[in-house]
């Protein structure tokens, strides 16, 4: 029996390209007729393995965040470091695919990937001693300041033209030579923030025995 000269479809064949497509062309250009041009088989074919664009789209994301490292929740890492390391495998897994992370900014949805994340930064929270609601906003918080620094670049923003700042920014008058220095900018702004993060939410951690006690008082009284 000859072989088929197109490889059969496959789950993982449609989120590769719809995620090409992603990277290369943004979020518009995904389509199931396109889609379907691109692996070489006809529409129809699709709604085998996805029902919709947007289950494609989910199975895109949460492809990208399979790639975020959750170790440092299970091997006993303070929490201060955990959040750290855990910020940084997750801001790379979107700098990569920063197209997508539009997507990802509504929340977990029913992806496996992204709920297993929010699942174990909670649960180390929680471990941790802080209470239900503090360790909520800790997650909320992490992955808004995360999604934001991998959206885009505020060192490739600024244009290289020395005399425009210097005619009417004056305090900008180095602000021609950032995008020469994109990455150091860009990920010393990120480690500078998330530092202080972490920084402020350990100084606020002596308080969790009084905060977790406000909140069960308002458990019974509520």
């Amino acid at each position: 029996m000859a072989r088929p000269r197109t490889p059969l479809l496959s789950r993982e064949r449609i989120v590769a390209a719809a995620l090409a497509l992603v990277d290369g062309e943004g979020l518009p250009a995904v389509s199931t007729r396109r889609l379907a041009a691109e692996l070489g088989v006809s529409g129809p074919s699709l709604y085998n393995h996805f029902r919709t664009k947007d289950e494609i789209l989910d199975a895109v994301a949460d492809a990208v965040c399979a790639d975020v490292d959750l170790s440092m929740f299970e091997d006993g890492t303070d929490w201060r470091e955990a959040l750290v390391a855990w910020a940084r495998s997750y801001r790379a897994a979107l700098s990569a695919h920063p197209n997508i992370v539009p997507y990802l900014a509504q929340g977990p949805g029913r992806r496996p990937s992204q709920l297993r994340m929010a699942d174990a930064v909670y649960g180390a929270m929680l471990d941790a001693g802080w209470p239900r609601a503090h360790a909520t906003r800790i997650g909320a918080l992490m992955r808004y300041f995360v999604a934001g620094s991998a959206l885009g670049s505020f060192a490739r923003g600024f244009v290289d033209d020395a005399a425009l700042y210097e005619r009417d920014y004056p305090h900008l008058d180095q602000a021609h030579l950032l995008a020469e220095h994109q990455q150091r900018v860009d990920e010393g702004a990120f480690e500078t923030g998330l530092r202080a993060l972490v920084d402020g939410l350990a100084l606020r951690f002596p308080d969790q025995e009084r905060a977790r006690e406000a909140e069960d008082g308002e458990e019974r009284t509520g």
